[in-house]
């Protein structure tokens, strides 16, 4: 069950506000169930990212390792310990977007360097591929030149 008591960050190295805001995510679920997953997840979005000075805030909220923590940020490709560097475009290349042709767009990014290209498998609009998003937005029915502008609106 997770502790309510205020978290000793003495090994960390995250800043104050930072601090403040996984404290406030481990106090918003106190009381869960399960709660790893959830936490994980609302600090990466509140965030962009789990700072690795989260992990023993989190571990001895939850009263787990700090390995057990590790494991499953490591496990899960969509968590980041670190801040990106560039956008992120995450482009799918499920069986449906390959279909309409997602391999070749993906082609035509290898060279670039203005953006993180990352591979998901399944955005929930196949009939409407190939897809992407972008944050917590979705593209639809890209081709070359959709795909371009999203590269130059982002970078």
């Amino acid at each position: 069950m997770l502790q309510t008591m205020a978290i000793n960050r003495t090994m960390t190295t995250t800043s104050a506000a930072i601090d403040a805001e996984i404290d406030r995510i481990l106090a918003a679920h106190a009381g869960r169930e399960g709660p790893l997953l959830p936490i994980l997840h609302d600090i990466q979005a509140a965030l962009g990212y789990v700072p690795e000075g989260a992990i023993p805030a989190i571990a001895e909220a939850l009263n787990i390792s700090r390995a057990e923590v590790h494991g499953v940020i490591s496990f899960y490709h969509d968590f980041h310990t670190a801040p990106a560097t560039r956008p992120v475009i995450k482009l799918c290349r499920a069986e449906s977007c390959q279909a309409r042709g997602v391999e070749a767009l993906a082609a035509g990014l290898v060279d670039e360097t203005r953006v993180s290209i990352e591979t998901v498998y399944c955005l929930g609009l196949c009939s409407v591929g190939p897809n992407a998003m972008i944050g917590e937005t979705l593209h639809a029915r890209l081709d070359t030149a959709k795909l371009s502008a999203l590269v130059e609106q982002v970078a």
